[in-house]
């Protein structure tokens, strides 16, 4: 096994840990209202979750963030999201495909096309290795070995400050990545890892010509938190683990600062309502990931039930409200 391949193990590890989380920052979720009709007008079997992400139908506006990769228990995992994205209809977001393209024996853990033919599935590469010579046609590989729709180029700067031997000269990234999105013939997208996209980020993506973005807020897994766990097996700065943006605000800044970009909210959406609360600030998606990573090392059941358990309290929350379907909470038509 690989230094890399190594470090996905643990980071698993890491992440089951209650002390992944964030323990004082919040999404900022929990003080947005919800609206209450007493007389909704509505069948709530009839509330349409039903939407479209990226040109690909979606049954409800969900995807599974990325968790992992490049290790046989990460192709588990992967497998039971995969299948369980499937018989949902949602989409599927995968970890960091660096390990594969470097250590090819790495790439059965993302092949889940078989397991998933239908689903939106969304690759994943680090920002940073594009000042250290990817580009255009490593990106379009990671696309193409696993049968993905788009890639999302993730951004975690924090992260990888904490990191021994993390990758610190980000100075030009802006402009390498306007370079590298003209020569990809895929949709990309830009995600934080769970410290916040900004409003100045925003319009920088714009600029670029990325297809969507993935605001990542500060309240749920911190990566930062991760990577001391996984460094020294406890988190030594707390403070500094504590910085980003939360989910509510990072999706009021980059909604005002770009009003017509696709938008998926994730970082700590951990029920329904928080997802209905994010769509009401702008999303057009919410994405959930760690909530799923102990049913995934158990079954896709176990996925689909707690997937299904969200969905409905999802479908709850619009009907209580007086939305008769997702665009009526967004505010966009559903074309």
């Amino acid at each position: 096994m690989s230094t890399l391949e190594a470090r996905k193990l643990r980071h698993i590890e890491a992440c089951l840990r209650p002390e992944s989380q964030y323990q004082r920052v919040t999404t900022g979720l929990e003080n947005v209202v919800w609206p209450y009709r007493a007389l909704p007008e509505l069948d709530m079997n009839a509330v349409d979750l039903s939407t479209t992400f990226l040109g690909k139908a979606l049954r409800a506006p969900l995807l599974i963030g990325a968790m992992t990769g490049g290790a046989e228990k990460a192709a588990l995992i992967n497998r039971h999201l995969a299948q369980a994205a499937q018989r949902l209809g949602v989409g599927l977001m995968l970890g960091s495909q660096r390990v594969m393209l470097e250590h090819p024996t790495a790439l059965s853990s993302f092949e889940v096309r078989p397991f998933a033919p239908d689903i939106l599935l969304i690759g994943n590469l680090g920002a940073a290795q594009l000042l250290k010579g990817y580009g255009a046609d490593q990106i379009t590989r990671a696309i193409e070995l696993i049968g993905a729709d788009a890639l999302a180029i993730h951004a975690n700067p924090l992260q990888e400050a904490l990191q021994l031997g993390g990758d610190t000269h980000w100075a030009g990234i802006a402009a390498r990545l306007s370079e590298v999105v003209g020569g990809v013939p895929y949709p990309l997208l830009l995600k934080e890892v769970g410290h916040g996209l900004s409003a100045e980020v925003a319009r920088m993506a714009l600029g670029a010509g990325l297809a969507a973005l993935d605001v990542a807020g500060a309240g749920g897994t911190s990566w930062a938190r991760v990577e001391e766990l996984v460094r020294c097996g406890e988190v030594r700065t707390p403070d500094l683990c504590e910085i980003g943006i939360p989910t509510a605000q990072a999706l009021r800044e980059v909604r005002a600062a770009a009003p017509q970009i696709p938008l998926i909210a994730s970082g700590g959406i951990r029920s329904g309502l928080d997802a209905a609360k994010a769509l009401m600030l702008g999303a057009d998606v919410v994405a959930v990931a760690r909530p799923l990573l102990e049913p995934a090392l158990v079954s896709a059941e176990a996925v689909e039930a707690w997937l299904e358990k969200f969905i409905h309290e999802l479908r709850v929350a619009l009907f209580v409200g007086g939305f008769k379907d997702v665009a009526a909470v967004t505010g966009k038509s559903a074309g």
